[in-house]
């Protein structure tokens, strides 16, 4: 348990950290040194990579903020269940009934938990479930769009010619060892981890989006599904897609702000035919 809650900590300050390396990256070394040239088209070139590089990453901030600030919470229990000492489940989330959940790292009864997520430190559920998808969305398309950038960048500065599939894979390796000879600045070396870290991210995020947005469509959670429950849901793909975007979801396809109403009951007869 000690561990989930240092990961629990550690996770949001590496994504904010790493955002903020993105930031300086892409303003300080990508759009001045690939950009450089006075012409006109180019100065255009210049404010359309700079606007595009910040809608992205000011939607995926946006919508981690709206992760956070709508929590899948019960507002209304707030006695925290006793947990016997041979549950089996040590270290995720209590099931309790009708789609609650007690999580052990949020100390919170959860309604229709999905699961914990570390990078935003609280639960996912169907109150934030929006918010989250829109975020790996977001997350994805800013990093594989600065792994571009970054690619980009080291062929202009630097002259590497990334015309072979192999030199990518080849090129941390190389990297590192040139780093420990003294061949490659460390900047230079940096630069080529946050090329890796950017495509690792990029991906993880992608697989998560569509793995929640699958999962929503059926009616399912990621905590049904890992307790191998399966859910014969009485709506269709669209009342459930409906269910978790809201009313407005085109609205929010675009831009973080609120789409999914919030109710002050406890569970709908609507969550309990997934039970």
């Amino acid at each position: 348990m000690f561990k989930l809650r240092l990961l629990n900590a550690v996770a949001p300050a590496y994504f904010f950290s790493a955002t903020a390396v993105t930031f300086i990256f892409h303003f300080c070394f990508f759009i001045p040194t690939i950009f450089q040239s006075p012409g006109i088209s180019l100065r255009a070139s210049t404010v359309i990579h700079t606007a595009v590089f910040l809608y992205l990453m000011l939607n995926a901030l946006g919508n981690y903020v709206m992760t956070i600030k709508y929590p899948a919470e019960s507002a209304n229990e707030t006695v925290i269940p006793a947990c016997s000492a041979d549950c089996s489940d040590k270290i995720d989330a209590h099931y309790l009934l009708n789609g609650r959940h007690f999580c052990k790292l949020c100390k919170k009864v959860i309604l229709r938990r999905d699961h914990h997520c570390f990078f935003t430190g609280n639960c996912i559920g169907n109150k934030n479930m929006r918010y989250f998808i829109m975020f790996c969305i977001y997350t994805s398309c800013t990093c594989l769009y600065s792994l571009v950038l970054g690619v980009a960048f080291l062929t202009v500065e630097y002259n590497i010619s990334f015309e072979n599939p192999l030199t990518f894979l080849t090129l941390l390796p190389l990297s590192t060892g040139y780093f420990f000879l003294g061949v490659i600045s460390g900047l230079q070396f940096f630069l080529v981890l946050m090329l890796y870290v950017w495509l690792g991210i990029g991906l993880v995020c992608a697989g998560f989006c569509c793995q929640q947005v699958l999962l929503v469509a059926r009616g399912q959670t990621y905590c049904q599904m890992k307790r191998g429950q399966l859910v014969e849901s009485c709506s269709s793909w669209k009342d459930n897609l409906s269910d978790v975007f809201g009313s407005h979801w085109a609205v929010g396809l675009f831009l973080p702000v609120q789409t999914v109403e919030t109710f002050s009951g406890e569970v709908t007869a609507h969550h309990h035919k997934h039970d």
